[in-house]
């Protein structure tokens, strides 16, 4: 059996580490590299960084953080944010990052999921959906939430996943920051209707909702943030439960 993992996951912003409430009201959570190496020491079994103003400023994800990151942990480290070419992409990579994550980029421009996975392979290429449920349909959302659409979640997640993604990061916008448990539902649903792993984001706030996202939405990962970066879960503890629950984690 493979075994669940947890992944911290760090928003930037000009810098540092970002968190707010449904995607607004950011407070500030440290210092990103130092916040990556306690995360290894740990036990965290990887690690997202997400620049949460690159798509919307238009601009590319700082190269400089990614290799002080490199430099720190001996996890695997995720890396998004204004990636929209196979050339961000090989920058990323070469400074150390060991996957990428895309998001409005590949809603607006769909083929630059297959000219990733074609050339980095799909063990490289997580595609991020924030998505958002409103009259009990589940619809995408862009630019860090900001932008609605109306694409379906499950439509667009096959069809990212045919076109070579290795993993999807599905994002409650409903669930975010809230501390109300993960979109379970819907995440059992993706799992069932695709055949690569799912992460789920979105409205940690307790071990309990971790047992329930492996156990009820059978997510493959879980990611969370201020539950994380203010002590209010620690990851060795998470893990003792997690595998008293008889779910397989990494200790």
């Amino acid at each position: 059996m493979l075994t669940k993992r947890i992944i911290p996951c760090l928003d930037i912003k000009d810098g540092r580490t970002v968190k707010g409430v449904n995607f607004v009201d950011l407070r500030d959570a440290g210092d990103p590299v130092e916040l990556a190496k306690q995360y290894a020491d740990i036990g965290a079994d990887e690690l997202v960084f997400l620049d949460i103003s690159a798509t919307l400023e238009d601009r590319a994800t700082t190269l400089d953080m990614v290799l002080h990151v490199a430099e720190q942990v001996n996890i695997p480290f995720t890396v998004g944010g204004g990636i929209s070419s196979v050339e961000d992409v090989d920058a990323l990579l070469q400074c150390g990052a060991d996957k990428v994550s895309i998001n409005s980029s590949a809603v607006k421009r769909p083929d630059l999921v297959n000219e990733l996975s074609d050339k980095f392979g799909s063990q490289c290429v997580v595609v991020a959906i924030d998505a958002k449920e409103v009259d009990g349909q589940w619809k995408v959302y862009l630019a860090g939430g900001s932008i609605p659409t109306e694409i379906d979640l499950f439509e667009w997640a096959k069809e990212v996943e045919e076109r070579g993604a290795g993993e999807i990061l599905f994002t409650s916008m409903n669930h975010d920051g809230t501390k109300n448990g993960f979109a379970n539902k819907a995440l059992a649903r993706l799992s069932e209707e695709l055949n690569i792993p799912i992460i789920a984001s979105g409205g940690a706030g307790n071990i309990q909702h971790f047992i329930d996202t492996f156990k009820e939405g059978k997510s493959d990962a879980a990611l969370a943030a201020s539950v994380f970066h203010f002590g209010e879960i620690p990851i060795p503890d998470l893990k003792k439960d997690l595998k008293a629950n008889n779910i397989e984690v990494r200790l």
